[in-house]
């Protein structure tokens, strides 16, 4: 019997959509028609498949506003962000698209009398990418486009919460040779057979922890690459020096935006004494003014989180720790639409908090965020290091070396000034520790998606 998948829409709690979920035949099907189509992809020139692959990003631009639509209806976003998502998308995809003729070409290793030798970047196969709900796009475009840029055929699975953005990346793609981009929509079941069946060459994977470690149990023993993103606890430091108004609004909209689902988004904000009150007295005023609500409607600028359940963990998180001597300095009697059992959840932000409370160390995923007061430099690089979770940081300071001088000494995948929560498509997208391994973006991307093959020629004579 064909199992179905259910999509409920976080706006409403309906249905929003319904798919057949691949059986395991259709995905052995899959996967052979992928080996077939990337053994004739990998023999197109690198031109030629940017010339396809740019068709088929003006194809995705073109269906901008049905896309960013859905993102809103699928899991919850507000309409007047979801746009930012296709641009984001163009941006990263034509950025990997320009790099990959020069990231791609051989390495000459220089000269030797009698020989010639350089070094190849062949593809390693079929890339299965496995995508999450809350940026869906710019999550998977990072994998998806430089994997078939770079000779591999891709099978896309994507998140049960977002079906259609599978649906859109295959509407967009429909230019390739059959069998080079496929996509499934499938349970974790099949998803790990598909992994572990050995016809599978690479898994690009963004997610949970736990997600991680399935695929990484999933893959044992088939000696294929893994690439895991998996989130973050991500610290903020306000130096004394900081232009305090730029720091206020740029950290309460990266610990916000997005409902605080963002893997890379602030989650605990770290502040020099001399201007700790200031900077609470901001950061308070600035998250009164969210519009927490239908996130259909324009006015809107706070969405449902994914689902009522994850709104409710962050409720316990918070609830907790004022058990344990915090003070939430946000009233939710603000926020109207804010209803306990519901994914509809306003924004808090917490003082007298400490690293022996879970808000501080373990993951939210929603709109909560932490504030301590600091002494020093040096306090604060030891509590941004006091995490298990190593993807973005930043420092707020107008001194630019000071920053570099503390880059250098907090352990994380991308250190930001003056800026948080975004990607730069030319910088490598990297995380330590548990924020995962592997790297997407940059020319170094690439490296992942490839493997070298040596060439040793001896001339004749």
């Amino acid at each position: 019997m064909t199992q179905i998948l259910k999509t409920i829409t976080p706006v409403n709690g309906g249905i929003y959509v319904e798919r057949p979920l691949a059986t395991p035949a259709e995905a052995e099907a899959a996967l052979a028609r992928a080996r077939v189509a990337q053994a004739e992809w990998r023999r197109v020139p690198v031109s030629e498949r940017a010339r396809l692959l740019s068709a088929a990003v003006d194809a995705f631009v073109a269906a901008g506003p049905e896309i960013a639509r859905e993102i809103t209806w699928q899991m919850g976003r507000p309409v007047r962000y979801t746009p930012g998502e296709v641009r984001g998308f163009e941006e990263r995809a034509r950025y990997m698209i320009s790099v990959a003729e020069g990231a791609l070409a051989d390495v000459d290793v220089g000269p030797k009398e009698g020989f010639r030798r350089f070094i190849r970047r062949d593809p390693l196969g079929t890339v299965f990418v496995v995508a999450p709900w809350n940026y869906p796009y710019l999550t998977a475009v990072n994998a998806v486009v430089p994997a078939l840029m770079a000779g591999n055929a891709v099978i896309l699975k994507h998140s049960h919460q977002t079906p259609l953005c599978a649906e859109r990346f295959a509407e967009a793609l429909k230019n390739l040779p059959p069998g080079v981009f496929q996509h499934l929509h499938a349970d974790h079941d099949t998803t790990a057979k598909m992994i572990g069946s050995g016809a599978v060459d690479f898994v690009a994977f963004t997610g949970s922890v736990p997600g991680g470690k399935a695929v990484e149990a999933a893959a044992a023993g088939r000696f294929v690459g893994v690439g895991l993103e998996l989130g973050g606890k991500d610290p903020g430091y306000v130096r004394a020096d900081a232009d305090l108004k730029h720091a206020i609004d740029t950290l309460v909209d990266g610990a916000f935006f997005n409902s605080g689902q963002s893997c890379c988004g602030i989650e605990r904000i770290y502040v020099h004494a001399s201007v700790y009150d200031s900077f609470v007295e901001g950061a308070v005023e600035l998250t009164k003014q969210y519009v927490l609500g239908d996130p259909t409607e324009e006015a809107t600028t706070l969405g449902p989180m994914v689902r009522a359940s994850a709104a409710d963990f962050v409720r316990g998180q918070t609830a907790e720790a004022v058990r344990q001597g915090a003070r939430a300095l946000i009233d939710a009697k603000g926020f109207a639409a804010d209803r306990p059992g519901t994914p509809y959840l306003a924004p808090q932000i917490l003082t007298g908090v400490d690293h022996s409370m879970r808000v501080m160390t373990e993951e939210s995923f929603g709109p909560v965020v932490g504030i301590m007061k600091v002494a020093s430099d040096e306090e604060a690089v030891r509590l941004m290091n006091d995490s298990p979770y190593g993807l973005t940081a930043s420092v707020f300071t107008r001194d630019v070396d000071a920053a570099i001088v503390l880059g250098d000494q907090v352990a994380t995948g991308t250190w930001f000034l003056n800026r948080c929560d975004y990607l730069d498509p030319a910088l490598a997208w990297t995380g330590v520790k548990d924020s995962g391994r592997g790297c997407t973006l940059s020319a170094l991307g690439y490296d992942y998606l490839t493997r070298p093959k040596s060439f040793h020629l001896r001339l004749p004579g």
